[in-house]
């Protein structure tokens, strides 16, 4: 039987002029480091939108956001002898990054336009997540 990993992916961003700014995290993992999103495994006992915060919180510093957006792209995977579910979301920043409060996973951070953001990510996935995002964003 297989077990069952609840994941999330957060795209963290910041709201200026001329548009959105988003959040690009490097892991310090070698070669399997590539540009991407927050995320990160949900604990058995929490709630999508209390592990977004944990997660936020641990990695960055920033607290409560101003918004946090469903991109409702959830994907599913079987990796091993385990299912994987991933939750994708967008977390509009209330405050200012302090770049001495990011986790130590992190090899590097910066922030990008969409334009800068999009071609710069690692992995398909993210490619459409920060697109719908940018167009819910767009759009509002």
């Amino acid at each position: 039987m297989a077990d069952l990993l609840h994941r999330i992916k957060i795209f963290v961003y910041r709201l200026g002029e001329p548009g959105p700014d988003y959040l690009l995290l490097k892991p310090a993992q070698g070669l399997e480091a590539l540009w991407g999103p927050l995320q990160g495994d949900i604990r058995f006992d929490e709630k999508l939108e209390g592990a977004i915060r944990r997660r936020v919180l641990e990695d960055t510093g920033l607290t409560l956001p101003a918004q946090l957006v469903d991109l409702q792209m959830p994907a599913r995977w079987v990796l091993g002898d385990e299912q994987v579910i991933e939750w994708t979301f967008g977390y509009q920043a209330a405050a200012e990054l302090d770049a001495r409060r990011l986790r130590r996973a992190w090899a590097a951070h910066r922030w990008a336009t969409f334009e800068e953001a999009y071609p710069s990510l690692g992995l398909d996935p993210d490619r459409a997540a920060i697109m719908r995002l940018h167009a819910h964003l767009s759009a509002a």
